[in-house]
């Protein structure tokens, strides 16, 4: 990660990475399922002269602990980074987050809402909408094992291209990138033990909370986004109480790699708007 230095601390005997540069006021990037924190980095660059940029690498993703000896849950992942805050002394922070990594933002909104000063989510899951079908597919034990044996590059490739808008953001860079998580016995048993966690009623059992939230809440969608659906990005701008809905006509799911100067733009917009 580009400009950023890399760290780690232990959260109940795991160690998680992550990636910090800048000071001000703490602004926490959180990836989704398929990627890790590398799909943030033509984006904090650009964060890292006006905020305390912090990236994580979700438990089993990236460079952080393997081990699925705990759960991948939303709600769990939203309990480890709570701790892992408090642990950086960090009391108040915006959130920005990407596809599952949505659901938890969502729910640390809810759990603490008096620590979050916005969240941005980005081609988002929520409600009941999701998990999608391949997902759905790796939560059964003879379908993680195909997976587990079968995901090839030409088969990676083809998720990945499936993903994005503009055929110049399809690069071998992006493909690698997204191979490094899943090219090891360890990182693919853990990617099939996250999905084998989610669980929408995580989601499904906050709802209340999430529409009485007075949190600021940007919400963003690549509308080509072919792996979650427009009902999601619908059904939140409607509900929400201080929500803003933005559409990128020109995004698919990694909307990141499609138009990282929009994600940009807007971001920064809102971040500066709820800077009180």
């Amino acid at each position: 990660m580009e400009g950023l230095v890399q760290k780690s601390l232990m959260i109940q005997d795991h160690e998680l990475n992550y990636y910090e540069a800048g000071t001000g006021t703490p602004v926490l990037f959180v990836h989704g399922i398929s990627t890790y924190s590398f799909i943030w980095r033509k984006i904090v660059p650009s964060f890292v002269d006006l905020y305390r940029v912090i990236v994580v690498d979700l438990f089993g993703c990236g460079r952080s602990d393997l081990r699925v000896d705990i759960s991948y849950s939303l709600s769990s992942h939203a309990s480890y980074l709570h701790q892992f805050m408090a642990k950086l002394n960090i009391d108040k922070f915006h959130l920005v987050s990407h596809d599952v990594g949505g659901g938890i933002a969502q729910i640390m909104s809810v759990m603490h809402p008096d620590r979050i000063k916005s969240a941005t989510l980005i081609n988002t899951v929520a409600y009941n909408f999701w998990p999608v079908q391949p997902i759905i597919s790796m939560r059964t034990p003879i379908f993680r094992q195909f997976a587990a044996a079968t995901l090839d590059l030409w088969t990676l490739k083809l998720i990945v291209k499936r993903g994005l808008y503009h055929p110049g953001a399809f690069t071998e860079e992006l493909v690698e990138l997204f191979r490094s998580g899943i090219n090891s016995k360890p990182s693919r048993k853990s990617f099939l033990h996250f999905a084998k966690c989610l669980n929408n009623n995580d989601l499904m059992s906050i709802v209340d909370e999430l529409h009485n939230l007075d949190t600021p809440i940007l919400i963003i969608r690549g509308v080509k986004d072919v792996y979650l659906g427009a009902a999601i990005t619908h059904e939140l701008v409607k509900n929400l109480k201080n929500c803003t809905g933005i559409r990128i006509e020109t995004a698919g799911h990694y909307a990141q790699e499609d138009e990282p100067g929009v994600i940009i733009k807007e971001v920064k917009n809102f971040l500066e708007l709820n800077e009180k």
